[in-house]
């Protein structure tokens, strides 16, 4: 294969088989294989993997066998200070033309595995950089920022007044290529910005430029921001490289702009937050239907000249249901402004804490109050803290995760229950239906470890924050609630810092304030039993001198307490240890005081 068909500035490709440090390596030929991509040639004296996998293909499957009858593939020998249990590799006695980058690295792999991801620089940047545009939605949408170039209000100085949308490119060389990849553009950067920009600012740059001049397209919906209002219009033109005073705006695209703006404060919450993304370009595409919604046109119209208002069908808003009778009863809840109350706050605040004794239904209240809201338990996650729990457990970090085809583990980027309920609440089509997050002993855990940048987003719920570990710009969703529950008689963790009172609205249950108190006699009632229990838990509770530690009724509206001699084991085995906790080094006869037999002779 002569060097002439190399894809030309397209650099050597690597992967790194695991373990031993064996590796493949080739590059990207000019003519295109049979499904359209480029063809890939993997060099000789490379390494493969000799086992294969369940996830091979037939194809890959094929030519493994064939290059191995005929010697393109031998058996590879140990090198010096291979460990005995090192996989078996084979060597590569050829060059081989693959039919793709995919079809080489199942070759390599001995599995099937994407080609433009799986092949790497030298520097870890993947072959897709180096390949065309693929496919995108016809119809995107782009938040591009001018108000403060270099300290210059591009906006309504020229964008607006002159009708195009733009980007610095100051220290841009003449592009030669009208639709340059990636890795062109990085190159670019690189030599044109040497010694102007940091390494993280080089980074950022690319990614913009990539967006404005490759995924941008004539019909696209862009918008801007300037002095408190969105500006809203669609790209007519192609992009072009000119000069412009002080290279502010040497790269253009003609925008027909609509001449009213949108006031900040009357713009949807998704769009609030994809507006705080600190970029230049964001793709707002995520948020279409919003844009489209401010000017009345679905996001299928002509273009700007267009002068229909094709018929919307009305955004579902969100919202959580009224309180029925049916709740409050399974509840057990007389008072269903109670209910409601709940429901406002949780409407106005999207956080809430219920805290109190043990035994006060704390949990159980917020898995009813989560499905109901919700409309099932489809919507609803829980998870418990406790003292070792961290960022990475709740909302996303590195762990180590076993390929189910190669059985090799490795570090991935992996998703926690808030990441992933953020997620499913986020999709299209979900915005509208209440999902719920239950925490579960939320004082348990260090919070500020936990919940990182995330701390943040609970009290600006129209904001977005950078990750730590994935670098996406995160939003809460709008459709996203908390609900936390706190024991607060354990004296080490009974108190939250000032941080936390303020992104929670606490909501107290206690066995002496409505509608934990008389609970106990209400479900006796419904469930037709003797109401001695309810009487001697209110004798006991008036004997506990503080709130903290008096006792819930959910101990005793179980099953068991209510079989022979029920009573009493749930009180020896599970109440009075509670108060030994309580009366702890005071020399106290906790049985004497509070045992049944004692409640019952001299009732408070």
């Amino acid at each position: 294969m002569p060097q002439t068909d190399r894809l030309p500035g397209t650099p050597e490709f690597r992967i790194a088989l695991p373990q031993d440090g064996a590796e493949a390596r080739g590059y990207l030929l000019a003519p295109l294989g049979g499904n359209g991509t480029n063809k890939f040639l993997l060099r000789e004296g490379s390494l493969v993997t000799a086992q294969e996998w369940p996830g091979i293909g037939p194809y890959a499957r094929r030519i493994r066998a064939e290059l191995r009858a005929d010697g393109g593939l031998v058996d590879a020998p140990a090198g010096p200070g291979t460990p005995p249990d090192a996989p078996a590799r084979w060597r590569v006695t050829r060059d081989i033309e693959c039919n793709s980058p995919s079809a080489a690295a199942a070759l390599v792999y001995g599995y099937d595995a994407s080609g433009p991801e799986s092949w790497r620089t030298a520097e870890g940047h993947p072959l897709s950089d180096y390949q065309s545009t693929g496919w995108r939605p016809p119809h995107k949408a782009w938040l591009v920022r001018g108000s403060n170039v270099s300290g210059h209000n591009l906006v309504r100085q020229l964008w607006l007044v002159e009708g195009f949308v733009s980007l610095s490119g100051a220290h841009l060389p003449p592009l030669e290529e009208s639709d340059p990849t990636k890795s062109a553009l990085r190159r670019i950067v690189e030599e044109g910005y040497e010694g102007a920009a940091s390494y993280h600012q080089k980074q950022g740059l690319v990614d913009e430029l990539h967006a404005f001049l490759r995924q941008m397209r004539v019909g696209d919906t862009v918008a801007t921001y300037e002095d408190d209002r969105l500006y809203l219009g669609r790209i007519t033109g192609d992009a072009v490289q000119t000069t412009s005073p002080g290279g502010l705006s040497n790269l253009r695209r003609s925008v027909n702009w609509r001449p009213d703006g949108h006031p900040y404060e009357e713009l949807p919450g998704e769009l609030r937050q994809k507006l705080s993304v600190q970029r230049d370009v964001v793709d707002l595409t995520g948020v279409l239907d919003a844009l489209d919604g401010l000017t009345g046109r679905a996001a299928d119209t002509d273009g700007p000249e267009s002068t229909t208002t094709p018929e919307r069908p009305a955004p579902k808003e969100l919202t959580l249901p009224g309180i029925d009778d049916a709740l409050a009863e399974q509840l057990l809840v007389h008072d269903r402004a109670w209910l409601e109350e709940l429901r406002e706050l949780l409407l106005d605040e999207k956080q809430l804490v219920f805290y109190g004794p043990p035994g006060t239904g704390k949990t159980y209240l917020a898995m009813r109050l989560a499905e109901y809201f919700g409309g099932g338990p489809e919507q609803v996650k829980i998870v418990q803290f406790h003292p070792s729990y961290a960022y990475e457990d709740f909302f996303e970090g590195f762990r180590p995760v076993a390929d189910p085809e190669t059985r090799e583990v490795a570090f991935r980027l992996t998703a926690g229950p808030l990441r992933e309920l953020a997620d499913l609440a986020s999709r299209e089509g979900n915005r509208h239906v209440p999902h719920f997050l239950i925490i579960d002993e939320i004082n348990r855990a260090n919070l500020a470890k936990v919940f990182g940048e995330l701390y943040f987003l609970l009290e600006y719920r129209d904001r977005s924050v950078r990750l730590t570990y994935s670098g996406d710009d995160f939003p809460l969703p709008p459709n996203l609630f908390v609900l936390g529950t706190m024991n607060t008689a354990d004296r080490s963790i009974a108190l939250v810092d000032a941080a936390m009172r303020r992104r929670f609205a606490f909501v107290e249950l206690s066995p002496r304030i409505e509608p934990t108190a008389g609970l106990l006699a209400r479900w006796l009632a419904r469930e037709g039993r003797d109401p001695e229990p309810a009487r001697l838990l209110d004798t006991l509770n008036s004997r506990i001198d503080e709130a903290d530690f008096a006792i819930g009724p959910s101990y005793l509206m179980k099953p068991g307490v209510y079989r022979e001699g029920g009573l009493e084991r749930t009180w020896r085995t599970k109440i009075l240890p509670l108060l030994e906790e309580y009366h702890y080094g005071e020399g106290i006869d906790v049985a004497a005081r509070y045992g049944l037999d004692a409640l019952r002779e001299r009732p408070a």
